[in-house]
């Protein structure tokens, strides 16, 4: 927190780097935010990009009231909604190769398996109500509380966790034990 108070305070004096700094620093969760509300790489990196550049045009003004974290996450999580609702579309199909979050040593069964698992989560997310699936995405992948969901997205905090839990309880349902939740 006191590090990105930091980036925050000399990104709004100017410095380029301190906004390069924010952007590799969050960029990992960010995509995985983007990618698991959206399910497409190339619309994933342009959402990502587009809260940055959005993030990049507040230089000198923004106050950060939080986490700079959960901030940018429910940024991403915002852009990725209204590009669903553009797009009226979510396809689990078009995800990005679900090899991404494999260990580099993974077998090959291992990989079957989780690229099997990933397929089964990800076609449940799809799924979920976007409400739920943002309370849930941002929590897990996020790693936000619900405190600063409901923060940055002002709705209140019983309702970000009835969300969650009405998701999660939907995904559990859905996978009918092919998974761990």
């Amino acid at each position: 927190m006191f590090e990105d108070r930091r980036l925050i305070r000399r990104f709004n004096a100017g410095d380029a780097d301190a906004l390069r700094r924010i952007y590799d620093k969050y960029k990992p969760d960010l995509l995985s935010v983007a990618r698991a509300l959206l399910n497409d790489w190339t619309v994933v990196e342009d959402v990502l990009h587009d809260v940055f550049v959005a993030f990049a045009s507040q230089a000198g003004r923004f106050e950060l009231t939080g986490s700079l974290k959960s901030y940018l996450a429910v940024c991403v999580a915002n852009r990725a909604r209204n590009v669903q609702r553009r797009n009226r579309q979510f396809s689990p199909e078009r995800l990005s190769s679900p090899r991404s979050g494999l260990p580099r040593q993974a077998d090959a069964l291992e990989s079957a398996e989780w690229a099997e698992q990933h397929r089964a989560v990800t076609s449940a997310l799809a799924q979920l109500p976007v409400e739920q699936r943002q309370a849930v995405v941002l929590h897990v992948l996020g790693s936000l509380r619900f405190h600063e969901i409901a923060h940055q997205t002002g709705e209140s905090i019983n309702t970000i966790q009835s969300r969650y839990r009405y998701g999660i309880r939907k995904l559990r349902s859905l996978l009918n034990g092919q998974v761990d939740i």
